[in-house]
């Protein structure tokens, strides 16, 4: 019901608007706006105080005019001197290299060097991946050592961190699981 209404609603304000647009803009002179009844005290007071200002307005101020007259707006084009465009203030030096950033490999900017007892993602990705090929060179000890961490710690990260492994399913496996799966729905009906 709401959109019927705001349609028609958006119909009844557009109908005839070209002719009352055209009624508006053919109109000598456009009406002023109200004025507070406030303010036309305010006017009047003036009006009656100092009646010059009416007269002052009305006539045409000569060292106005001058100065105006005076006045003139030159423009210089940079493209036709650009030695002049090459020119930086010293105190404000535009950058020289507008080479975008790279993007790091591991999302942020690794340290170039790691205090005693941690390491950086890149060291962890690599002693996990090799954890993982070969547990039995790789211990925990040895990375420990390898890397100068608390053994506990380097036992903890290979507990809960893996780095992923891709597991590509057998697709004649997968139609056996459906089989099996239909073959149990039958029996429990049955």
């Amino acid at each position: 019901m709401g959109k019927v209404m705001s349609v028609v609603g958006r119909q009844a304000q557009r109908f005839n608007v070209e002719n009352r647009a055209q009624k508006v803009i053919s109109q000598a002179k456009p009406k002023p706006a109200p004025k507070f009844e406030s303010n036309l005290r305010d006017l009047e007071r003036v009006l009656k105080e100092h009646p010059e200002i009416v007269a002052e307005q009305s006539r045409k101020n000569v060292m106005l005019d001058e100065n105006l007259r005076q006045v003139y707006v030159t423009s210089k084009d940079v493209m036709i001197d650009p030695k002049a465009a090459q020119k930086q203030d010293p105190d404000k030096p535009l950058p020289i290299n507008r080479t975008s950033v790279e993007e790091y490999e591991f999302g942020h900017l690794e340290p170039r060097t790691v205090t005693k007892g941690r390491c950086t993602l890149r060291q962890a990705v690599q002693f996990i991946g090799n954890h993982q090929t070969d547990p039995s060179q790789w211990t925990a000890a040895k990375i420990a050592e390898y890397y100068n961490m608390k053994e506990a710690l380097v036992k903890n990260i290979l507990d809960h961190f893996k780095s992923f492994e891709v597991h590509l399913p057998d697709k004649n496996l997968e139609r056996r699981r459906v089989l099996t799966r239909a073959a149990e729905s039958t029996k429990q009906i049955e």
